[in-house]
């Protein structure tokens, strides 16, 4: 059985996420149901990670085995033809057997975007969080410095969540304003569920000059309530995963 990694572009916005599940659409199905017509067996495909409902992929990663003799550069092609304009395979690329595409994956990186303006844009309504009010962003960015580095982010989680540990490493935080869009852009090692949701929706809060938030406490106890609001799905986009492997898009 040949082992083949797809690279995978996605607007979330009508899709219930990425996993599969009865009774509403998801990305993983669609992409089972090309390979599907393509190969002519039901083949099972491994995300590095799940996507909420309306969240965005620039760059999901998936795997799966096939024993098609389709050659391994024609199957982003093959696929492509067979899937709604919401979704496409940018690269298809044969890897070692023992690869997977969520136990193998080093570092990812996501990107959250934010609409600060006094009245919404309908145009960014599926693709940016729209905050009103002005934000610090001197604050913004002095406040995030605070989560770089190894920390128990169980405060930026919510429950429900049933990994081992709450201990991540995040590498690098960039944020950056272009006119009226505010992006944050996160690197690091692992994220737990809704974290950078999370973080994006506790550092918004800071940047609105609220007391009410402690990002050194809620690293500190790991208390919820020392944390911000979950900010909402459509801003966030899985930008990059990251292997020991040279994946082009």
């Amino acid at each position: 059985m040949r082992n083949i990694l797809i690279l995978i572009e996605y607007d979330g916005t009508n899709y219930n996420g990425w996993q599969r599940q009865p009774n509403a659409a998801s990305v993983q199905e669609e992409i089972e149901k090309a390979i599907y017509k393509v190969t002519k067996k039901q083949t099972d495909i491994y995300g590095s990670g799940r996507t909420d409902a309306k969240v965005h992929a620039l760059g999901q990663v998936a795997n799966f085995h096939t024993d098609s003799t389709i050659p391994t550069e024609k199957f982003a092609v093959a696929l492509n033809t067979n899937l709604p304009d919401d979704i496409v395979i940018l690269n298809s690329i044969e890897v070692p057997e023992e690869f997977h595409s969520r136990y193998s994956a080093k570092v990812k990186t996501y990107r959250y975007r934010v609409l600060n303006t006094p009245v919404r844009r309908p145009i960014e309504r599926n693709y940016a969080y729209h905050v009103r009010e002005d934000l610090d962003l001197d604050i913004i960015k002095t406040m995030a410095k605070l989560l770089i580095g190894e920390h128990d982010f169980k405060a930026f989680s919510s429950r429900g969540s049933s990994v081992k540990t709450t201990i991540r490493t995040i590498y690098d935080i960039k944020i950056t304003k272009e006119n009226d869009i505010i992006e944050f852009e996160f690197t690091g090692n692992g994220f737990l569920y809704n974290m950078v949701r999370i973080i994006v929706g506790t550092l918004i809060e800071l940047g609105k000059k609220s007391t009410r938030y402690d990002i050194q406490k809620a690293l500190m106890t790991g208390d919820r309530g020392f944390a911000g609001p979950t900010a909402p799905p459509q801003g966030l986009f899985l930008k990059k995963v990251s292997y020991n492997l040279d994946i082009k898009s």
